[in-house]
C-alpha cells in the first residue's frame, strides 16, 4: 500500500471532473502491448460517447462490460495508446494480486453524473 498523497485543496479535487458513464461497446485491445480492452462509454448528451483502453482482463469478459456503468477522468487531455486515441481514463482500484477492479456506482443513476 502506498502511502498518502501530498494535501491537496477542493478547489484542487474540483479540477478533476469524474463522470458516470454506461459502456455501450468493449473488445479485445489485440495491438495493445499489455492485455486490454477498447471500451466505448457514453456519458450523455452534454459529453458524448468517448473512447478508452483498460488493462481490466482478469475480471471482465467485454460481452459482460457493455450496460455497465463506470466511473471515468473526463477533462484529461486524450493520450494515444497504440493505434487509437483513449479520450477518458476508466477507475479502478487494484484488487490483492493488484489486478483492476472498476469503481462503479452501487445504483443505477443517470450517465454524466459527476463525482462530488
Amino acid at each position: 500500500m502506498s502511502a498518502v498523497s501530498d494535501t491537496i485543496s477542493i478547489d484542487d479535487f474540483m479540477k478533476v471532473d469524474v463522470r458516470v458513464g454506461r459502456v455501450v461497446d468493449a473488445e479485445v485491445f489485440a495491438e495493445a502491448r499489455k492485455p486490454a480492452y477498447k471500451m466505448k462509454i457514453d456519458f450523455g448528451p452534454e459529453i458524448g460517447i468517448k473512447k478508452t483502453s483498460a488493462q481490466i482482463t482478469k475480471h471482465y469478459q467485454p460481452e459482460e462490460l457493455v450496460g455497465r456503468l463506470v466511473m471515468a477522468v473526463v477533462n484529461f487531455p486524450p493520450r494515444q495508446i497504440g493505434p487509437m486515441r483513449s479520450e477518458v481514463l476508466t477507475l479502478g482500484v487494484p484488487d490483492e494480486s493488484g489486478e483492476v477492479v472498476l469503481i462503479s456506482p452501487d445504483s443505477d443513476v443517470p450517465i454524466g453524473g459527476r463525482l462530488y
